[in-house]
């Protein structure tokens, strides 16, 4: 998969349900559903314990995740990177949500994830 050779509308039909998915797991607290297209680094980074610790800390401070708005998408031929503007349910500030693409053995695998 040559990711400079697609259209941001198609990088974005790829992107969008897997961050939803991240966004949905991390509302539940649903360690499986949260690393289910992760690579295996990043499953091996991500426990079911460091899961919930980030999840509970951050739904008690800010709320639950809510609007997301597109910023900007960053293509190389081996990996794509998708920023977004994103909003808590607590909170009126704006945080950065991004996620690192890449394709592995047919697959479309999540190599960096985080809101910041």
């Amino acid at each position: 998969m040559n990711w400079l050779e697609m259209t941001d509308k198609e990088i974005m039909d790829i992107a969008s349900p897997i961050m939803d998915n991240l966004m949905d797991a991390s509302t539940n607290i649903d360690h499986q559903q949260h690393v289910r297209d992760f690579s295996d680094k990043l499953k091996s980074i991500v426990t079911k314990e460091n899961l919930e610790k980030q999840c509970k800390e951050y739904q008690k401070e800010l709320g639950f995740f809510s609007t997301r708005e597109l910023v900007g998408i960053f293509k190389k031929e081996t990996d794509v990177r998708v920023f977004w503007k994103q909003w808590y349910t607590k909170s009126k500030n704006e945080f950065v949500a991004f996620i690192h693409l890449v394709e592995s053995n047919g697959r479309v695998e999540v190599v960096n994830v985080s809101v910041s």
